[in-house]
């Protein structure tokens, strides 16, 4: 089994730069949850301290080590949905997470590209902007992950919102059938792990053909 860990001295420059991303667009994502929430009227997660982007709250301390072990980490916030001012507000906190990724893979491939531009127009050293122009595209291909992933109609997923505002998720989320076809479709996103990189790294490519 190779541990992400080992990145750390064979790549250092893609381990921290991976691990910086990723913890500040999990604790952005978890953040625009308790903030949406809070206008949505539940305060729940404001009162438990989660408008921060602290990520020993939105984290914790046991994500933050599976991440630099292993590559996997995830982040949480309490949600009462008794509170919500209207039946679409769970739908709106729940897509809140994953269309911040968006976002924000949006804001990232936006810098990625200008750094790019200048590195085209440059005629001095642009090693260093070589190394931001890498760190932007790991920022731009980790947040279309986790937009993907969060989107999976799994239960403990923000895709599951989507479900539970379309059928009686209720009834069907304890069922054996739902519970069985949640692990196959998380176990083959992570088979394919891989696969969606390579399909994140192609939405780059096709961004960057349409505007050059």
């Amino acid at each position: 089994m190779n541990f992400f860990i080992t990145a750390l001295w064979e790549n250092p420059f893609f381990f921290f730069s991976w691990v910086l991303f990723i913890v500040f667009s999990i604790c952005c994502h978890e953040y625009m949850h308790a903030k949406i929430a809070l206008i949505e009227g539940d305060d729940t997660a404001a009162m438990n301290g989660h408008l921060t982007l602290n990520p020993l709250k939105q984290m914790g301390i046991f994500s933050l080590f599976m991440l630099a072990l292993i590559g996997i980490c995830w982040g949480s916030v309490p949600v009462n949905p008794a509170n919500f001012r209207r039946k679409s507000s769970d739908l709106i906190v729940s897509l809140a997470g994953p269309f911040t990724n968006l976002f924000l893979a949006i804001v990232f491939f936006g810098i990625n590209f200008w750094i790019w531009h200048i590195a085209q127009s440059s005629d001095g050293d642009i090693e260093i902007l070589k190394k931001a122009w890498l760190m932007f595209y790991y920022g731009t291909v980790m947040n279309l992950i986790l937009f993907f992933f969060n989107m999976l109609p799994v239960p403990g997923f923000d895709g599951w919102a989507i479900v539970r505002n379309f059928v009686s998720a209720d009834k069907i989320r304890n069922s054996e059938f739902i519970k069985g076809a949640s692990i196959v479709v998380l176990l083959l996103a992570i088979h394919f792990m891989d696969n969606i990189y390579q399909f994140a790294d192609a939405i780059i490519n096709f961004c960057y053909y349409i505007l050059t």
